[in-house]
């Protein structure tokens, strides 16, 4: 087993011991287990799994960040993070809804549009609404 610590700028999301971790890398899912290799990398938005120490497998979005692992300890730092049964899936349909049509009209003339913010925020709409469809289930 090994500490795994999420933290974001609001609150340590989860601290606690647990069995394996699975993160979105920028080159692809990377595995963790207890004893791994001291590793910084980067990561994407994406899907967070873990098995705690109960054996209880946890899911969770994360907005990308950066995953320190070193001396047996795990540190995930994440704009934001959510377990999957914590999303409200409608407030993240709205938000995909809405930076779309921002991105129409930055593609229809209007000049106002910060184009790399507005991608950003579709992709952890995106995320946050995959990883609720993938892991509870909703169509």
């Amino acid at each position: 087993m090994f500490r795994l610590s999420i933290v974001t700028p609001e609150k340590t999301f989860y601290d606690a011991e647990i069995r394996s971790l699975v993160v979105p890398g920028t080159e692809g899912y990377l595995g963790v287990l207890s004893h791994h290799a001291p590793l910084i990398t980067a990561l994407k938005p994406g899907r967070i799994e873990f098995r705690d120490a109960d054996d209880n497998v946890r899911i969770a979005a994360v907005s990308g960040g950066f995953l320190e692992v070193s001396n047996n300890v795990a540190t995930l730092l994440a704009d934001a993070a959510e377990f999957a049964d914590d999303i409200d899936i409608e407030r993240a349909q709205a938000a995909y809804d809405r930076e779309k049509k921002r991105l129409i009209s930055a593609g229809e003339g209007e000049t106002d549009i910060d184009l790399p913010s507005v991608r950003a925020a579709i992709e952890r709409a995106a995320n946050r609404i995959k990883v609720y469809k993938e892991t509870l289930g909703g169509s």
